[in-house]
């Protein structure tokens, strides 16, 4: 048997096979559905992975006003900022910025679980959160995934 087929192959970037997938917020709770758009972010569903290498898909997130905070969240659960003033320390609710802007929620449950580093910058870069079901990439004929098909 030749010696070279039992060498690993490692997907880079320019032999990743990247797709456009449009997932559904409707109904899902935050914390579940955020870590399974990482996973589609990163690639872990595919049997290419690689940790190193950008090698995850394109997802676009619709209605991402119909996410699901359980129990006391919306109250109680606080997202701080800093404006970079001095005292300048500002907090809002999960209720006020699901009211405001419900597509920041999702992207920053999503943001928290993906890589501190440079590869998960370029991660986050893929991905596309819009409220309601109307989204810009059409021509990239994305596939819908049911994420409770999903591990």
């Amino acid at each position: 048997m030749d010696a070279l087929s039992y060498k690993t192959q490692s997907t880079t970037k320019a032999t990743a096979q990247k797709e456009w997938i449009i997932v559904d917020a409707d109904g899902h709770n935050l914390g579940r559905f955020a870590s399974k758009v990482a996973m589609l972010l990163r690639g872990k569903y595919k049997p290419s992975y690689t940790p190193h290498v950008d090698c995850g898909d394109n997802v676009i997130v619709i209605n991402a006003e119909k996410i699901n905070l359980t129990g006391n969240k919306l109250d109680e659960k606080t997202y701080i900022r800093h404006t970079g003033y001095p005292g300048g320390q500002r907090s809002l609710t999960a209720k006020v910025m699901q009211q405001k802007n419900p597509a920041l929620l999702v992207e920053k449950a999503v943001k928290g679980m993906l890589p501190k580093n440079k590869l998960g910058a370029e991660l986050f870069r893929n991905l596309n959160v819009v409220v309601g079901t109307e989204h810009k990439q059409g021509a990239q004929k994305p596939k819908t995934v049911n994420l409770n098909d999903l591990k």
